[in-house]
């Protein structure tokens, strides 16, 4: 399971160009296993210590993972620790447990199914060594606690071992009176009476709901975000974003609501919504068109009308048909400290600041080179896929999907060419080659635009065609490491640098 048990020295500059290494894999499928639909991963969050990791699949399960490593300098041999100064253990997770979030259901006012699949998880504040997190599927979300109870077991009996019979066993008490046991005015009398005894093992994980918020969405949900005050949390679907109490769970507070009148003038949808990570007063919602809206929940309690839209000026020429389908925004993340926003829409990750809403300051090519082949993808629905985006603690790198497992990995910074393509597999480097960096032209004299990750037609790193039905849609960046763990399948590929 572990990619080895070498200790890596921290990196002098954080800003050199980083080495992958495979550390662990989870669910490994072997030669010509089949996947079950239901084991495919949906969704992966770490904690905001790094300690914590938890996978949703569409399954409707929530698996968690521990962390295991010391990660101090007294740990490893002797040898490890002459190798360096400094000694720094790549993170290292093992299970912890597992429970059922949401099970399929079906309403019956509108005859629809809905889908137990877990389409976020985002983890709470933890209290009294108690592990909390939200998880939603479709329409319900759903508050839980996990914490280590002690499980108490009736291991023995308080028998007399000098009251034996012939074949070792302990005499059964005579019971007398109507079922009242004899007392033996003897030595061994009332004590030799067979009680069962409880006693407390190991400690193991439980799972509990503490709250469920339901019936509050028209439309499938796409997002939920904890809010940095640590009492409220948002949800949002296509065409709404409500607000949530942690403690109250029979009602929510609508903030964005984007239905027209009328739906058929309905021109772009809500698809991905983030609090910063701050200021409990913002948040950030992207949409079906390629913007991004920033709102400040201080001016008005209903926020139709946003503080800075951010979207990318449009290009000159005629447009295609999937101009627009293209240009939708899948992901959004802020960065730790909330000035940088990160989006992902089908052929470019874009790194955005929140003070300058003129256009981003670097976009990063993912796609470009299946710019010939969009009907084809049209056709098979994968021009819809909805690839994940993640940014480093540190702010210095970005990382996001792409098809045959593979995912991208860029230098964010001011100045960097950093460019990195893996595969989720143990071997991550197999496929990579390097990509030279190209910058495109800027946007204006304070705008920096950075075109990297260009390559091939429709072929990785070795000549070999793409496969679209293999496509790594879901990874998170440790929050405090260079660790980043991605889903392929029903596998968790964790990586560490």
């Amino acid at each position: 399971m572990n990619g080895g048990d070498e200790v890596v020295a921290a990196s002098a500059d954080p800003s050199l160009p980083l080495e992958w290494r495979f550390s662990q894999v989870f669910g490994e499928r072997g030669a010509g296993e089949e996947v079950q639909e239901v084991d495919i991963i949906s969704a992966i969050e770490f904690d905001n210590s790094g300690d914590h990791l938890a996978t949703g699949d569409r399954g409707g399960r929530v698996v968690l993972f521990e962390r295991t490593d010391a990660n101090n300098s007294s740990g490893g041999t002797r040898r490890d620790l002459e190798e360096t100064d400094y000694p720094l253990r790549h993170p290292e997770f093992r299970y912890k447990t597992e429970f059922q979030s949401h099970d399929p259901e079906f309403d019956y006012l509108k005859s629809l199914e809905i889908e137990e699949k877990i389409n976020k998880i985002r983890w709470c504040q933890t209290a009294n060594g108690a592990l909390f997190l939200l998880s939603t599927n479709d329409k319900t979300i759903k508050f839980w606690k996990v914490q280590d109870k002690k499980i108490k077991k009736i291991c023995d009996m308080n028998s007399d071992p000098s009251r034996t019979v012939g074949n070792g066993t302990v005499a059964s008490p005579c019971f007398v009176n109507g079922g009242v046991p004899e007392v033996n005015s003897s030595p061994g009398g009332i004590s030799s009476l067979r009680l069962p005894v409880v006693t407390s093992h190991e400690s193991s994980p439980v799972a509990r709901c503490r709250k469920v918020y339901a019936h509050a969405h028209d439309y499938h949900i796409n997002s939920i975000s904890n809010n940095s005050d640590g009492e409220t949390f948002l949800s949002a679907d296509d065409l709404r974003i409500n607000l949530w109490n942690m403690e109250i769970n029979n009602q929510s507070f609508n903030i964005v609501d984007v239905k027209p009148a009328k739906m058929e003038d309905l021109s772009e949808v809500i698809t991905s919504a983030e609090f910063h990570p701050t200021h409990c007063n913002m948040l950030a919602y992207s949409s079906s068109k390629g913007s991004i809206r920033l709102i400040d929940l201080r001016q008005s309690a209903l926020c139709d009308s946003h503080s800075k839209l951010f979207e990318e000026p449009e290009a000159a020429g005629p447009k295609s048909f999937f101009t627009e389908i293209i240009a939708s925004v899948s992901d959004i993340k802020f960065a730790k400290e909330g000035r940088y926003l990160l989006s992902r829409d089908y052929m470019t990750l874009k790194l955005w600041d929140i003070n300058m809403d003129s256009g981003p300051v670097a976009t990063f090519q993912v796609h470009e080179y299946l710019k010939p082949k969009l009907c084809d993808l049209y056709e098979n629905d994968s021009i819809f896929d909805k690839f994940e985006c993640c940014i480093s603690g540190n702010g210095l790198r970005a990382a996001t999907g792409s098809y045959s497992n593979l995912f991208r990995v860029f230098g964010v910074s001011p100045g960097s060419t950093e460019s990195a393509t893996l595969e989720a597999s143990r071997n991550p480097m197999r496929r990579h080659v390097p990509i030279p960096s190209r910058p495109s032209t800027a946007l204006s004299s304070i705008t920096r635009v950075i075109s990297r990750g260009s390559e091939s037609p429709g072929v990785d790193g070795n000549s070999n065609a793409l496969d679209y039905a293999t496509k790594l849609l879901h990874l998170a960046w440790h929050p405090n490491e260079n660790s980043i763990a991605c889903a392929a399948a029903n596998s968790l590929y964790m990586y560490y640098a």
